[in-house]
């Protein structure tokens, strides 16, 4: 397609392939360039025209379209802007009839930002624990008074479920927040209540904190392991985390990952290749393997990838704060396995760039050869 001026820009390309298509556009040499949705936010390039083919995108945890949030709608907009050579740009949005008036009044008129400090209350509050920023509920009620939530609670109170935006409205949810928050970090292990008024920092917490893992991975961690959990118990208790959640299913990939699973050896139940964790694990799998993967499957693996290793030393603590030493070192050898793309019965010469299977074969047919000369000669 470059050779008609049309180029594509996607999750699966490396940085690389990357960086030539948009030097490709910026020269002129490409004339349209075709480009995911999840690139709008990293995408640096401006054009003259943009084109928002839709508004919606399939979202495989809830099986169903739904639509683009208006941040991102905005965001690709933006595109549509070259200072000092065009004196205005174009966007054509293609949308169903019934949201036209819903997309021009927020195009046309200010947007709102509101909070989502709710959404990720704990975890922020128990890092705030741990650093000792908090050391009793009052201070989590007076750090809260300090962030934009509490900003916005008395300019759009609905938005957070207030009925009221008076002083004691105010004040009372945001004693209910904090007690909802802290009886639930205690539940989870991450903190201590002392005396219903004092807050100390648990082991958990501790490592949550310290790794950057939500609270309810941490417990799952600590609730799932123990002193027999072997390797693949450990595997399976990663690919819960609850940050695989963000993994992408996407309409009609379930044949692809069927196939995967396959190719793998994996037995995989049908209706759980919706399911963002069994992804995770398929493709972690894939990863040991270095089994060749499409590029959309490869953008999601990279993904996990970032992920796992910092997961993992989280769970290398949680066994050794119980003292268990063999699921300790099961997990330590699973996190090389995934620096490595190998397995742990594969050849050590395997971690070496470029290594292949095949080389290996004939780097080892190259030694016994070399050990028959010498019994030979001696």
């Amino acid at each position: 397609m470059l050779r008609y001026g049309v180029g594509f820009l996607h999750e699966g390309f490396s940085a690389t392939e990357r960086a030539v298509i948009e030097r490709l556009f910026e020269a002129g040499a490409i004339q349209v360039l075709v480009a995911t949705e999840q690139l709008c936010w990293g995408m640096t390039m401006l054009a003259h025209l943009v084109v928002i083919m839709d508004t919606k995108k399939f979202d495989g945890r809830e099986n169903r379209y739904v639509d683009y949030p208006i941040h991102d709608v905005l965001q690709m907009m933006g595109r549509a802007s070259r200072p000092g050579i065009d004196q205005s740009g174009m966007v054509v949005l293609l949308t169903q009839n019934s949201k036209k008036e819903y997309y021009k009044k927020f195009i046309y008129e200010p947007l709102p930002v509101e909070s989502h400090l709710d959404q990720r209350m704990a975890d922020h509050m128990n890092a705030e624990i741990v650093m000792k920023t908090i050391e009793n509920k009052q201070d989590a009620v007076d750090w809260l008074t300090w962030t934009f939530y509490y900003r916005r609670l008395s300019q759009n109170p609905n938005y957070y479920g207030l009925q009221g935006v008076t002083h004691q409205h105010l004040s009372d949810h945001l004693s209910e927040v904090v007690e909802n928050t802290v009886e639930g970090l205690e539940r989870f292990g991450c903190c201590s209540i002392e005396d219903d008024v004092d807050l100390a920092p648990a082991n958990l917490g501790l490592i949550a904190a310290y790794y950057y893992i939500r609270h309810t991975t941490i417990e799952t961690f600590s609730r799932c392991v123990n002193e027999s959990t072997k390797r693949k118990g450990l595997l399976d208790i990663l690919c819960a985390a609850s940050e695989f959640d963000a993994v992408p299913v996407r309409s009609g990939e379930e044949a692809t990952l069927y196939g995967l699973a396959q190719s793998l050896g994996m037995k995989v139940d049908k209706d759980k290749l919706n399911d963002p964790h069994t992804k995770a694990q398929l493709l972690l799998n894939a990863h040991f393997t270095r089994t060749p993967i499409t590029t959309d499957l490869s953008s999601d693996q990279k993904f996990i990838l970032e992920h796992a290793v910092r997961l993992l030393q989280g769970l290398v603590d949680v066994i050794s704060s119980c003292g268990w030493l063999t699921p300790a070192l099961s997990a330590m050898e699973l996190s090389q396995m995934i620096v490595q793309a190998t397995t742990s019965t594969s050849s050590p010469l395997m971690q070496l760039p470029h290594f292949s299977p095949a080389m290996v074969d004939k780097a080892k047919k190259l030694v016994a050869n070399m050990s028959n000369c010498c019994n030979h000669e001696s």
